[in-house]
């Protein structure tokens, strides 16, 4: 049998947020499209709001993602015995950035993806739909360039400052 090369192995995406009802559940759905085999991801929250957002649900569905599982869950169901290892842990709103994070067992590579929360927004739903597209596109442009990085670089030193450059775009 042989052992399967670092760079073939699945790792495992954490995606934080306060209320995991709507950015960071989109992001663990577009990860898990888009780096199927590469990428397991997953989603939390600090002070889960209990429910995903409907919009982030239609949204999702429109764009041919699925959303079967998706739930709004607290972060502490990942360090739970047999809880999946944490590659990689990336916050995407601001609250849960300045929270004071738990440490994670193996010390993954951590980065901050500040996303404008679309759930806040106010005004018509057509108004509201907007912002969740706008979440949406920027999450899909960020993880698209993260999975696009050489996969030498994924356990290179130089990976964490290639994640504060991906969240810098817009």
């Amino acid at each position: 049998m042989r052992a399967v090369p670092e760079e073939e192995k699945e790792r495992n995406i954490l995606f934080l947020c306060t209320g995991n009802s709507a950015r960071s559940v989109m992001a663990e759905a577009i990860l898990n499209f888009l780096g199927q085999g590469r990428f397991k991801a997953y989603s939390a929250g600090s002070h889960p709001a209990g429910y995903v957002h409907p919009f982030a649900l239609e949204l999702l569905r429109s764009s041919g993602l699925s959303t079967e599982g998706l739930r709004s869950k607290s972060w502490a169901e990942f360090f739970q015995p047999g809880a999946p290892f944490m590659h990689f842990v990336f916050t995407v709103c601001d609250r849960a950035a300045a929270e004071t994070c738990p440490i994670w067992p193996g010390k993954p590579t951590t980065a901050h993806w500040g996303i404008r929360d679309p759930a806040a927004v106010e005004g018509t739903d057509e108004v509201k739909m907007k912002a969740f597209q706008t979440a949406f596109n920027q999450l899909h442009r960020r993880i698209s360039l993260f999975l696009n990085l050489p996969s030498d670089t994924l356990k290179n030193i130089t990976l964490k400052e290639k994640l504060n450059d991906i969240a810098r775009s817009s």
